[in-house]
């Protein structure tokens, strides 16, 4: 008798079952889906932005450079996306929005680093960057002023010259004389 309970009840659980799965299935089709969720937003129209790195001196491709996209929210940096450039010195970006400010960086091995901000206002915009090798280091070891010593110390002679007025120029009106006030005024407050 046990086993005929056990058929029985399992014979109930799978027709309620099924009834609930019918009734919540009806419920689901009478419910107004109009108003809920979210309403999908079409993404902005993006931009097709090329860059292309060059050496200053000859022109010729600088491959594998690494190409930084920053794209900015007024002063604010909204991340940023990096790209390698091949062995024809260009990579190409297609995903920023029209309308939208770029800080583009470019960073390469024995060059400068550039960095420039780009407004995207075109589907299609061509980038060429000319890089430069590094400039000479400043050093206090080598005069930058006429007259100066090494070891980034002026003379004596280089600080006159720095403190004479050129000629035709008044002499600076901070050290001028004080004026003493006329018999009968009061002094100036």
């Amino acid at each position: 008798m046990r086993a005929m309970d056990r058929r029985f009840l399992l014979h109930l659980s799978v027709l309620a079952a099924g009834f609930g799965l019918m009734v919540s299935t009806a419920t689901a089709n009478g419910q107004d889906t109009d108003r809920r969720g979210r309403k999908y937003k079409a993404p902005p129209p993006t931009a097709r932005i090329e860059v292309t790195i060059l050496r200053d001196v000859n022109g010729k491709p600088i491959e594998n450079a690494a190409v930084v996209f920053h794209p900015m929210e007024g002063e604010k940096d909204k991340g940023n996306m990096e790209l390698k450039t091949n062995e024809d010195g260009k990579t190409v970006i297609d995903v920023l929005p029209i309308g939208d400010t770029v800080r583009l960086q470019v960073i390469a091995k024995g060059f400068q680093t550039y960095g420039e901000d780009y407004k995207i206002d075109k589907a299609e915009m061509a980038i060429e960057i000319k890089m430069k090798r590094p400039g000479e280091q400043y050093s206090i070891y080598k005069p930058h002023v006429p007259g100066a010593e090494l070891g980034g110390k002026d003379s004596d002679a280089a600080k006159d010259a720095a403190k004479t007025p050129a000629p035709g120029k008044p002499a600076d009106s901070s050290k001028q004389p004080e004026t003493q006030p006329s018999s009968g005024q009061a002094p100036p407050k």
